[in-house]
């Protein structure tokens, strides 16, 4: 079967990511997700797809920064593989990729965030080789 990584860049391809997305952004209504993603690619924001024979498995939306704390570095705003997907491969091939380009941009770090309930989630970061570096503080405004 024929296994790629792509860019999602047109409104189009953006839209076609939704229901893969919605599964771990589920207060994204499908009428704002289209607009939303495209507002931060012109922050700076990519989205990445594992595509298989036409069906996107797995969505990475990222983006690269520099900041006083890691120098530049990749940060994972989302990371999903479809539910219909999982244990194929697709999220190793995805963090794979991100890693490698993260080394190909010069990045000193790849890190992300992860809800402190996704367990399975956390189990597949450790087995990548990540660590909890730190706690995430927010509050809603």
């Amino acid at each position: 079967m024929m296994t790629r990584v792509i860019e999602l860049t047109t409104a189009d391809e953006i839209a076609a990511s939704y229901d893969v997305m919605h599964q771990l952004r589920t207060h994204i209504e499908r009428d704002d997700y289209t607009q939303q993603v495209l507002m931060q690619i012109g922050e700076g924001y990519r989205l990445i797809a594992v595509e298989v024979e036409g069906v996107l498995c797995a969505l990475a939306g990222f983006r690269i920064s520099t900041n006083l704390f890691m120098g530049k570095n990749l940060y994972v705003d989302d990371l999903i593989t479809d539910s219909e997907c999982r244990s194929l491969g697709h999220g190793k091939l995805m963090t794979d990729f991100l890693e490698h380009l993260a080394r190909e941009e010069h990045c000193t770090m790849l890190h992300l965030d992860s809800g402190t309930h996704r367990h399975d989630t956390h189990r597949f970061y450790f087995r990548e080789g990540m660590n909890i570096a730190s706690y995430h503080f927010s509050k809603a405004l």
